[in-house]
């Protein structure tokens, strides 16, 4: 779990990398390394999970000097890839970086698909003068890129882009459809103008000056494998095997592991199988509480852990900690984050990584492949759990602005009305917003994350399943239940969905009431604002109009990130 940069086409640009590291520092403190020839150089900062040798530091080189890389992330099956592999390659390191590079070596771009895990990366071939980068599956690590006047910038955060000297301006038509639908940005888009993203399950080359974009992951078709209809036990227990496969992978690192926890039935399958795996090692356990009943998850949490011998570290997120780490948090997410239950959710990595554990695992993915959010049973076209009314207030928008919104719409692959509501959220919604919050958090405690929920197999499995094995008798995540059921009380296993983890609204209009005046403040004379609706629609909340925060988080958000001050 790293940090990548580079710069192809551009000569004497060793010391660009460095201001660029530097800003990306907290992925990776444990080395920073450049591999600069010609128009070429390539940086990376190591945080240090599998192999923690120098002899793994990066960028690595192939034997034969013709291949060198730079990758964030982690190859969960890499041993198996280097059993295959040895035969036709002499290995130097244990690392899963080697392991990945003599994959590209044997199989060429189509080492992709040989892959199980989590990545961002680039190669450059010192013979063709080509770059081969990619992304994994689902975007778990992310990959920017900039490309003007024939030269091409790629790091792992849009501030590293910012440190070689590329103007961030906002990208109006992206920040309006934030302010009216809610949407963070289509999958190749950020919230800047000429700051892309390499989409999930896509792959770039760079050649003679050509950039080329090609997807290598076709969701849709990879689900066709599992058309045929099994019977429910025979899918619980093919289910309950992938799960054990995936956890049992993401357990490989040569530093301490731990786990994120909340009340949920998604935290309760990740206990359950982290313990038929560690045959009851005590495995730290970490949860945030906010002293609020109404919200705080620390009683079915305890309630869990009662089972099992894992070691719980509650850890205490209050309403003064938010106006002083909000403009922290913002400078790392570098774009619109999720509000305070992303910053309590930071607050976990931070003691982790104070406790020396350094990766820890989460139940990031259920929802999306077993259908367990809400809406999934309704017709309305909402993506917020728990919501009664649009938490969206467009007329406090300027029309001229207001005017830039588009609203997305979103491929369609399936016959299948929730499959394409899943589907949206794996690719469009959910599942890529989270996955940026939590990279950001994680690593800016230089801590790396694991997700899997998200192995590619077990998606792709539960995602084919019939309706009827997702949403039974009005309960969902069906069969996950079931299987969780053999393994914990009832009480726990059909526990409902419960989709509100901090007292935000409470604390927004309570005690941070004027911390987010004087943002509101800092708002009135921008462009894109009309300050009396603001203060109007400000003042309505803070009289009870608070079904959703969500807007008033919306402004705040803004305020911290493009406003440049902190108060």
């Amino acid at each position: 779990m790293c940090g990548i940069a580079g710069i192809i086409g551009t000569a004497a640009a060793s010391t660009t990398m460095e201001h660029m590291l530097e800003a990306q520092s907290h992925r990776g403190p444990d080395a920073q390394q450049l591999f600069e020839e010609d128009q070429v150089v390539l940086g990376h900062n190591r945080l240090s999970i599998i192999d923690l040798t120098t002899a793994a530091n990066q960028p690595f080189h192939s034997q034969d000097q013709r291949y060198v890389i730079v990758f964030n992330g982690e190859i969960y099956n890499y041993l198996e890839l280097r059993k295959t592999l040895s035969p036709h390659y002499n290995f130097k390191t244990q690392s899963d970086t080697e392991v990945l590079l003599a994959a590209y070596i044997h199989w060429g771009d189509q080492c992709l698909s040989q892959c199980n895990g989590m990545f961002a990366f680039a190669i450059w071939d010192r013979e063709r003068s080509r770059l081969f980068a990619a992304r994994d599956r689902f975007g778990v690590k992310p990959f920017y890129y900039h490309l003007k006047n024939g030269v091409l910038y790629f790091a792992s955060e849009i501030k590293t882009l910012a440190a070689a000297g590329i103007k961030l301006s906002p990208e109006e038509s992206v920040w309006a459809s934030y302010f009216v639908y809610g949407s963070y940005g289509m999958p190749t888009q950020t919230f800047y103008k000429d700051i892309l993203q390499l989409e999930a399950g896509h792959s770039l080359s760079w050649e003679a000056g050509k950039l080329r974009i090609k997807r290598w992951y076709d969701f849709a078709k990879a689900v066709e494998k599992h058309a045929t209809v099994l019977p429910l036990e025979t899918v619980k227990e093919r289910y309950l095997s992938l799960l054990d496969k995936s956890i049992a992978l993401r357990f490989r690192a040569d530093v301490p592991l731990g786990f994120n926890v909340s009340g949920g039935l998604d935290s309760s399958a990740l206990l359950t199988l982290v313990n038929r795996l560690t045959a009851g090692e005590n495995i730290k356990a970490y949860t945030f509480y906010t002293g609020n009943d109404r919200y705080d998850e620390l009683p079915w949490v305890k309630a869990l852990l009662a089972h099992t011998n894992n070691p719980l570290t509650p850890v205490l997120y209050t309403s003064s900690m938010v106006s002083r780490e909000a403009a922290a948090m913002a400078y790392m997410q570098d774009e619109p984050y999720g509000g305070i239950p992303t910053m309590a959710y930071a607050a976990i990595f931070k003691q982790a990584r104070s406790h020396g554990v350094k990766v820890l695992l989460d139940g990031q993915g259920m929802d999306e492949q077993w259908a367990g959010y809400d809406y999934y049973t309704k017709t309305d076209a909402t993506t917020i759990q728990g919501v009664k009314k649009s938490p969206f207030r467009p007329d406090v928008l300027q029309a001229s602005f207001l005017a830039k919104a588009v609203k997305p719409i979103y491929p369609q692959p399936f016959d299948d009305r929730v499959k394409n509501l899943q589907y949206r959220d794996l690719f469009y919604s959910k599942i890529p917003r989270a996955l940026r919050f939590n990279d950001r958090v994680s690593m800016a405690a230089s801590t790396e994350l694991r997700e899997p929920f998200l192995d590619y197999r077990l998606v792709e499995f539960a995602f084919a399943q019939p309706l009827a094995y997702k949403i039974h008798d009005g309960i969902q995540k069906y069969v996950l239940r079931q299987i969780v059921d053999q393994h914990l009380s009832s009480s726990l296993s059909f526990a409902p969905k419960r989709p509100l983890q901090t007292p935000m609204r409470e604390w927004l209009a309570g005690p941070l009431s004027s911390w987010v005046t004087q943002h509101l403040e800092l708002l009135s004379d921008h462009p894109w604002f009309d300050p009396k609706a603001l203060h109007a629609a400000w003042n309505a909340y803070k009289n009870g109009d608070q079904d959703s925060s969500f807007h008033i988080w919306q402004w705040v958000n803004t305020s911290l990130l493009l406003t440049q001050k902190s108060v």
